[in-house]
């Protein structure tokens, strides 16, 4: 048996004169969580429709659970969950209604798939609207009941597109235990989000992908450590001063600082830690500078990815809904 929940090589996937997918390759353990970042339109959602068969590849292979998603998609089925980015419950059918069909329909028999969807609506704080019907949910507890058909069937592999959009910090916070839990118990997790937090809380390895090629993998800290160590930041009282910190900072720094104008702050590689701290406060206090804060911060997940893409991170439109009749009979 491979080590690996998830392997692609090669994955090629065009639309039109748009190459969505250019050679695309993955390999995600078993247990793990991988978090594939990338701006808009980077091929996020694309590398999650081919693996989870709801596209074919124009070339490359890929398995999940050891299973080819070209050869034998009905297998690859069986093993998988997806949430997709956009809810699809049924809004006619309450809370314990979508579940217990969905269990249903995975042969769980009805008083299994009765007990599942219990214990479900639970996991997510829906009880007290489990006779309701989903239409009348709000768009987070529609996002919820989604994320909670995909686990029914206690999936080995789950494909996670966008999971905790639209969701307050507390259903985040409260999905991400439950993510920890599934992990726990041995499940398979690739996740797209947008949220570089919840890349940094959640995932054992991180993919960054733009323009269909992967441009950079690893976990956060080997991540971070590619855009520098520390950094020298500081955010002015008043905005005139910004031009006079900004060359205080390069020269204590020896870098060409970045200035956000509307935070007020002035930011550059700090390579002589607590000296260089030391020696920039000293230079604002000669200079008669006020700063509302001045300190030594650590590379975040968004400085990599402004470094690696020149872009912030957005939610994925890179995919285009593919028709069922764009998949072979065989595929169904």
């Amino acid at each position: 048996m491979t080590t690996n929940a998830i392997e692609a090589h090669g994955l090629v996937k065009t639309y039109g004169e748009k190459r969505a997918l250019d050679g695309v390759d993955l390999a995600v353990a078993r247990g793990a969580v991988c978090a594939l970042l990338g701006p808009n339109g980077a091929g996020k959602t694309t590398a999650v429709r081919v693996l989870t068969t709801l596209t074919l590849p124009d070339a490359g292979t890929a398995t999940v659970a050891g299973h080819d998603v070209v050869g034998d998609p009905v297998a690859v089925r069986r093993v998988l969950g997806l949430a997709a980015q956009d809810a699809t419950v049924d809004g006619l059918l309450t809370g314990h209604e979508n579940l217990t069909m969905i269990g249903e329909l995975h042969h769980l028999g009805r008083k299994r798939a009765k007990e599942r969807a219990t214990v479900l609506l639970e996991q997510f704080t829906l009880t007290d609207a489990s006779d309701k019907l989903a239409k009348e949910y709000s768009g987070g507890m529609r996002r919820r009941l989604d994320l909670a058909a995909t686990l029914v069937a206690q999936p080995e592999v789950l494909f996670l597109d966008e999971p905790t959009t639209g969701l307050d910090p507390r259903a985040r916070n409260d999905l991400w235990d439950v993510l920890d839990e599934l992990v726990a118990g041995g499940a398979t997790i690739l996740l797209t989000t947008q949220y570089l937090e919840e890349a940094d809380r959640l995932a054992d390895d991180i993919v960054v992908v733009d323009h269909g090629r992967v441009i950079a993998r690893g976990d956060a800290r080997s991540l971070k450590r590619q855009v520098g160590g520390d950094q020298l930041r500081v955010v002015v009282a008043d905005r005139a001063d910004l031009d006079a910190v900004t060359a205080i900072v390069g020269r204590i720094a020896g870098h060409q600082p970045t200035v956000d104008v509307g935070a007020r702050s002035v930011v550059a590689p700090a390579e002589g830690g607590t000296s260089a701290i030391s020696a920039l406060a000293d230079a604002l206090t000669e200079a008669e500078i006020r700063v509302e804060d001045l300190g030594l911060a650590q590379p975040t997940l968004d400085d990599v990815f402004l470094t690696l893409t020149g872009a912030p991170p957005e939610a994925d439109d890179d995919a285009a809904a593919v028709p069922v009749s764009t998949i072979s009979e065989e595929q169904r």
